[in-house]
């Protein structure tokens, strides 16, 4: 079973520039979960999209990459039947002229 968790939107202090971080910015996450899904077994999408919007938004990354990795832990540790899962974190405003962003592919 795939879930897809499609433009989830926040802001968060994400970056190493002075202005980042101390103003949140807009950020859009993009999640592919694949797990094994059984009857009462399933993964809820709500509690994944939560558990995103609060890791990034308490931890106040220096770099995109962090954020991704502490995330992919954060997800398999809460939701231990994920069994591949992708994380794009994109920053829309950091750039006048382009949406920036780092995917993380991960294989459990």
């Amino acid at each position: 079973m795939t879930i897809l968790i499609e433009n989830l939107t926040f802001d968060s202090i994400i970056g190493i520039l002075e202005a980042e971080r101390v103003t949140p910015q807009q950020v859009i996450i993009e999640c592919i979960i694949n797990y094994n899904y059984a009857q009462n077994a399933f993964i809820n999408y709500a509690e994944v999209s939560n558990h995103i919007q609060n890791s990034l938004q308490k931890n106040k990354f220096f770099l995109i990459e962090e954020a991704l990795q502490s995330l992919g832990s954060s997800l398999k540790k809460e939701f231990s039947s994920i069994l591949t899962l992708s994380l794009t974190l994109r920053k829309p405003n950091i750039l006048s002229n382009c949406t920036v962003g780092v995917q993380e592919n991960f294989i459990f």
